[in-house]
């Protein structure tokens, strides 16, 4: 078993002092030895922490605690690294950036599929299947069949529904994400256009890839994840993919033949945004370890 526990977690819930719960928050974490990223808003709270088997459960043990976490769910990965460098606990007007604060997943919500029942679902064929994420993610990989709307931030998302979806027409939407959390606003606002049939993966890619074995499995390649893994498998795993230094974009196979990627420097997604000095020291910091890495051949 890898040494590290990986806990993913979040919770809609009113906060009006979730200011006040910043630095306690923080300071327990660093207490337990535990790293990661964790937000925190008047709608609720977002995060990812990593750290040993005790640290985690302390910390999950900790939030729970609270009455207004009381019955907060989380999945579990693990690796055999740390995959990330600190603690923090940020602010944020939201936990899921939709750019609609006042969009309340507690008040109406798509409705939830487990995992279990997700391939019986998106195989009907009166079901138009959205994947909510971001589309370097969307790249990696995705369910079969889905749609992926080529956003490059999920406040986007409100935009491809207007433009490409149609409640008068798509009667049946099902939609999911890495975690669940960005559905949750997804499928609010799908309901507030008039959509009347809307679900989602409950607690999204990660607990499908936990609980359905790939020979059952509907999913197609690797899932991006918010760390220094990068990707995941099937099993939950990290697998090696190289991130673009400027924008952490993953590089894939097609970015590489592309005239706007350079090794440490810069990939298509980025590169028509750099400046001439970023270029120069992105390029020289590159330099430098290609120079350490051959004295250490040596």
């Amino acid at each position: 078993m890898s040494s590290i526990v990986i806990a993913a977690f979040y919770k809609f819930v009113e906060l009006p002092d979730y200011r006040e719960r910043q630095r306690p928050l923080r300071d327990f974490c660093i207490s337990q030895e535990v790293k990661g990223s964790i937000l925190l808003a008047t709608e609720g709270i977002n995060g990812t922490v990593a750290g040993s088997r005790q640290g985690i459960d302390a910390v999950l043990a900790h939030l729970r605690q609270d009455t207004a976490f009381a019955n907060l769910t989380h999945k579990e990965s693990h690796a055999d690294f740390m995959p990330f460098a600190r603690m923090k606990v940020r602010l944020k007007r939201e936990i899921v950036n939709l750019g609609r604060p006042d969009l309340t997943p507690n008040k109406q919500v798509g409705e939830y599929v487990s995992a279990d029942a997700w391939n019986t679902l998106i195989s009907d064929p009166n079901v138009i299947l959205v994947d909510t994420r971001n589309d370097f993610e969307v790249e990696l990989g995705t369910f079969k069949g889905a749609i992926n709307p080529k956003t490059a931030a999920f406040n986007q998302f409100p935009e491809f529904v207007e433009k490409h979806l149609d409640p008068s027409r798509h009667k049946k939407v099902a939609m999911f994400c890495t975690g669940g959390i960005r559905c949750e606003k997804a499928t609010a606002y799908m309901l507030q256009q008039g959509f009347e049939e809307v679900y989602h993966l409950k607690d999204g890619i990660l607990k499908y890839l936990e609980q359905i074995s790939p020979e059952e499995s509907l999913w197609e390649g690797n899932c991006f994840v918010f760390d220094d893994r990068v990707t995941v498998d099937h099993r939950l795993q990290p697998t090696p993919v190289e991130l673009c230094p400027m924008c952490k974009t993953a590089v894939q196979p097609h970015h590489r033949t592309s005239p706007k990627y350079e090794l440490g420097v810069s990939c298509p997604t980025c590169a028509d945004e750099l400046t001439f000095d970023q270029i120069q020291r992105a390029r020289e910091k590159q330099r430098q370890l290609q120079l350490t890495a051959a004295a250490i051949r040596e």
